[in-house]
């Protein structure tokens, strides 16, 4: 995980796209408007209680996972809304298929990329055992192994990612798919449309926290701005300028990571640096360590889970629409050849 000295700008602004989907003009029928209501409701309530209460809860992997967690709701809720406007695919406009596999896909490779920060971190819990190992036998030459494993892991944990590095141009290319194309006829599209499209912004925002917070970069930190019409909009608002004036601090601190249980891990071992450097280390000092270590493991294991949960209900969304677009493509063949209708066998 780098941690570059940049300024915290690089933020992306974008226009209201919100504007498409107003509906000052149309009236949606009772029971899609109690759909809608219920939706975003819920969608409301689940970023609300992503607000952190505490600054120190900002940048830590016991916020990711419950990130992690909520957008894993939040995805299963939006199919859950798909059939209970009880529109199959066959109703799908054509456009909105394409939006909804351009974003999958893309929303794929961004969990690709966390996957294998989340495991590349992991690894470096390999070498922190070890070091600990050789710090609790307390010998010239175990100190001296405890040493060489601690500068491998600060040089583990520095270094860069390239998928990493490349979630900026995959999260700028999901701000474009933030303005939904129109619906003109269906009055369930348009429910389905705009509750996507708070589905995408809080996708969105999280995804760039995580993108920030693994490359130690601000570039990846993202502004959204929305609607105040929409329901969720005062909750997304605050989590969102509460997460970002706290993590322009922390960006502008100086440290191997912006990581809050990273950064605790790389405290305790500066602590030991003395130590192991005079030839002795008490045994009660390397409490601290172990503790911050094990908090370590322990969240990355949790926030890789979600990751993991997140990555299967999106993938089963996408396969389950292909193989109703197949089905449909059989279907459309059945009922128009003459041969096949007719029952013929040749």
């Amino acid at each position: 995980m780098a941690r570059p000295q940049d300024l915290p700008r690089g933020f992306f602004p974008f226009g209201n796209p919100f504007k498409n989907l107003s509906s000052k003009n149309s009236v949606l029928p009772s029971k899609l408007l109690s759909l809608l209501n219920t939706f975003e409701t819920n969608l409301a309530s689940s970023v609300r209680n992503l607000v952190p209460k505490e600054k120190s809860q900002i940048l830590t992997v016991s916020w990711m996972k419950l990130a992690m967690e909520s957008l894993c709701e939040t995805h299963n809720s939006i199919k859950t809304l798909i059939t209970d406007l009880e529109l199959p695919v066959s109703d799908w406009e054509d456009k909105w298929v394409d939006v909804y596999l351009d974003i999958s896909v893309k929303l794929l490779d961004l969990c690709n990329a966390f996957s294998s920060e989340l495991t590349r971190l992991n690894q470096g819990h390999l070498l922190l055992q070890f070091a600990l190992h050789n710090l609790e036998a307390n010998s010239p030459q175990n100190l001296s192994k405890a040493q060489s494993s601690l500068d491998s892991w600060k040089k583990h944990i520095g270094s860069k990612n390239p998928r990493i590095e490349n979630c900026r141009a995959i999260m700028s290319s999901l701000v474009q798919t933030l303005n939904l194309p129109k619906v003109k006829n269906s009055a369930k599209g348009k429910v389905l449309m705009r509750a996507l499209y708070g589905v995408k912004v809080k996708t969105l925002y999280i995804s760039g926290v995580f993108a920030a917070a693994f490359s130690g970069s601000s570039q990846n930190l993202m502004y959204l701005t929305v609607s105040n019409e929409l329901p969720w909009a005062q909750p997304f608002m605050e989590m969102q300028n509460t997460m970002n004036a706290e993590i322009k601090n922390i960006f502008l601190s100086e440290g191997l990571t912006v990581l809050k249980e990273l950064e605790a891990v790389d405290s305790g071992v500066q602590k030991l640096y003395p130590a192991i450097q005079q030839g002795s280390v008490d045994p009660i000092s390397l409490q601290p360590l172990k503790d911050s270590v094990t908090a370590l493991s322990d969240g990355l294991d949790l926030v890789s889970k979600e990751v993991d949960c997140f990555f299967k209900i999106l993938l089963s969304g996408r396969d389950t629409l292909l193989e109703n677009l197949r089905s449909m493509g059989a279907s459309t063949i059945l009922a128009t050849s003459p041969r096949k209708a007719a029952g013929k066998k040749f």
